[in-house]
């Protein structure tokens, strides 16, 4: 298995990750938080407009590639001065997952702390997505905080705070 992170840069590529976000997120979260829901947070959050203006003020996106086939995306939106980073995106097709890619995502953003001397990774997390708070869970994050929030539409984000130290230097 070759498995690629791939620095977001081009209009094409958005518009690769929108069709990724539109396939992974219709299929994953339809259960967990309605259909309207899924299609309203994907025209706000991750349609192309969104997503190239998330990258114009600071966000970062990375595809995901194994043998050169597109399985999923990460967005990260760095904050230097608090030594924190916010991972606010992984997600990997449901054809891809128990494949390792996703902890692969998260050790090349462990990395990406490291070198950007970062000592906080955090994330929100939908509380009724067992399945990710486990996998969360399991892999060192600890749940720090609730968090609702009017996202427009009629629409609640209902989370928890999830984060993880990142021990840096040789320790």
């Amino acid at each position: 298995m070759t498995l690629e992170i791939i620095h977001v840069s081009t209009s094409d590529e958005i518009v690769v990750v929108e069709r990724l976000a539109q396939e992974i997120w219709t299929q994953h979260f339809t259960p967990i938080i309605g259909a309207s829901q899924v299609v309203y947070m994907l025209e706000k959050f991750q349609s192309a407009e969104a997503i190239l203006s998330q990258i114009n003020s600071g966000w970062e996106y990375y595809l995901v590639t194994v043998d050169n086939e597109m399985v999923g995306y990460a967005g990260l939106v760095p904050d230097i001065d608090a030594k924190r980073l916010m991972l606010s995106k992984i997600y990997v097709k449901q054809s891809a997952r128990g494949k390792s890619v996703g902890k692969s995502i998260l050790d090349f953003v462990e990395r990406k702390c490291k070198l950007e001397d970062l000592n906080t990774l955090w994330l929100t997390v939908n509380r009724f997505n067992n399945g990710a708070i486990s996998w969360y869970e399991h892999r060192g994050f600890v749940t720090i905080n609730e968090v609702k929030k009017d996202i427009g539409g009629g629409f609640i984000m209902d989370d928890y705070v999830m984060e993880r130290k990142i021990i840096i230097g040789n320790a």
